[in-house]
């Protein structure tokens, strides 16, 4: 049995993470009474632990670049950022007392690199405009009537609403509360949601047991990573990565990361080429390697003549066999072109991040369901990606401005909870057909 029922809500928001933290601000600063539902104790988790090593809140890139991160969705994603690009963001920041700056990537943080500041400011500052939280309020689908059902310490209750949003995430580092659950309840109710998938992910390749003891966890600096896409287009990308026990992760695989997946998808695999040496010629590296070393080792050869020793030392002689260590030529061919073959993205659950979701064809044009008339949808459970850098950010806290815009034009037409409760009664269309409860369990 639900618990009784309060009076019907304005606007209900599922998920405290920063798309539906920014739809409670505009909904609220509008007049508009907002109940904002979290599964978990508290609002911004996943925020904050973005932030544990300095909140990176956007980038100042150019704006015709900075769309461009989104590949195919670029054309959707700039139409959202037209109400809050990365100026308008830092403009947000300031407002609520936190300066920013731009480092030298062109990243942009907090003054104080924190997150837990700017969140308090903007909880504060939601609470003052009359948003009500209600925590530990895990979303469980909806009742025959269209409610919205939550199961809580206290028992399930289910919560009329005007018009709601869901803004759930995706399923990286569920432990924080977005777990991709929601997919099953969406797609029960005719929603197109396309598989999730790791983004911004590390990938696995079979290391020998010996280098994965030695090097596991060592960076990889100044190597450059090149390789063939999925339509046959050559890809090459200086950085920095890290050596993992099952491969490969770190900021240059992250910002590949959707390429590699989809070579991977299409193949099984992808073979890459690590240049160890970016910066140097491969003649140059030929007459290093080929100079007479007389008794020193070929390790303090390397080390000595091109400064390659460590994991980069240790690839080398991961991948090349007695023989070829004996070869100064294949050795130079080696540090500029190492084969390395990634067999798989590692976990979702590990991910920084979440491919696929609600497809945006499912979406009109102010992220409302096209199913589902009256709920809307905002943040990284809509079917984009974007790398690290500030992007996902930025682009989930403009997400959640169009979806409230969406909101409030809805609730000025006076489409409210009579037009919720009609999308859930049974018709001839069997994605519309009922069952008694989406609440499972």
């Amino acid at each position: 049995m639900h618990a009784s029922l309060p009076p019907a809500l304005d606007v209900a928001i599922v998920g405290g993470g920063p798309a539906g933290l920014m739809a409670a601000e505009v909904l609220s600063g509008a007049g508009i009474r907002v109940d904002l539902f979290d599964g978990k104790a508290s609002v911004g988790r996943k925020f904050l632990l973005a932030g544990k090593g300095g909140l990176n809140l956007t980038h100042s890139e150019a704006p015709s670049q900075f769309i461009e991160r989104f590949r195919e969705r670029s054309d959707d994603v700039a139409r959202w950022l037209e109400g809050c690009d990365a100026g308008a963001l830092r403009a947000w920041s300031h407002g609520l007392g936190i300066d920013t700056f731009i480092g030298s990537s062109g990243r942009v943080f907090p003054r104080d690199l924190k997150a837990a500041p700017l969140l308090r400011a903007w909880l504060t500052r939601l609470r003052t405009a009359g948003v009500r939280f209600h925590m530990h309020h895990r979303w469980t689908g909806w009742d025959a009537d269209g409610r919205l059902c939550f199961r809580t310490p206290d028992g399930d209750v289910a919560r009329p609403a005007a018009v709601t949003l869901l803004a759930l995430g995706g399923a990286s580092w569920p432990q924080l509360g977005s777990d991709g659950s929601w997919t099953t309840l969406l797609e029960s109710r005719g929603v197109a949601v396309s598989p999730l998938r790791a983004a911004n992910c590390g990938f696995d390749l079979a290391w020998s047991s010996h280098f994965a003891e030695r090097h596991a966890g060592v960076p990889l600096k100044n190597v450059r990573i090149g390789f063939t896409d999925r339509n046959g287009r050559t890809i090459s990308r200086s950085g920095e990565c890290l050596v993992s026990a099952s491969g490969l992760e770190g900021s240059l695989i992250y910002a590949l990361s959707a390429v590699l997946r989809e070579r991977l998808e299409a193949d099984g695999f992808v073979d890459i080429a690590l240049d160890l040496l970016p910066a140097h010629e491969p003649a140059r590296v030929l007459a290093e390697v080929a100079h007479p070393r007389g008794a020193r080792s070929l390790s303090s050869h390397l080390a000595g003549r091109l400064g390659i020793n460590g994991a980069k030392a240790g690839l080398l002689f991961e991948v090349l066999d007695k023989a070829a260590l004996s070869d100064p030529a294949r050795i130079a061919a080696t540090v500029k072109a190492l084969p390395l073959r990634l067999t798989a993205t590692r976990p979702v659950a590990e991910a920084i991040s979440t491919a696929g979701g609600v497809t945006l064809e499912s979406l009109d044009a102010d992220l409302m369901l096209k199913a589902l008339p009256g709920v809307f949808c905002a943040g990284e459970m809509l079917d984009w990606e974007a790398p690290t850098g500030g992007y996902l950010l930025t682009a989930s806290m403009a997400s959640g401005r169009v979806a409230a815009a969406g909101m409030l034009k809805r609730l000025a037409a006076g489409h409210g909870q009579a037009a919720i409760q009609a999308a859930f009664r049974p018709s001839d269309n069997p994605a519309r057909a009922r069952p008694r409860s989406s609440n499972p369990g």
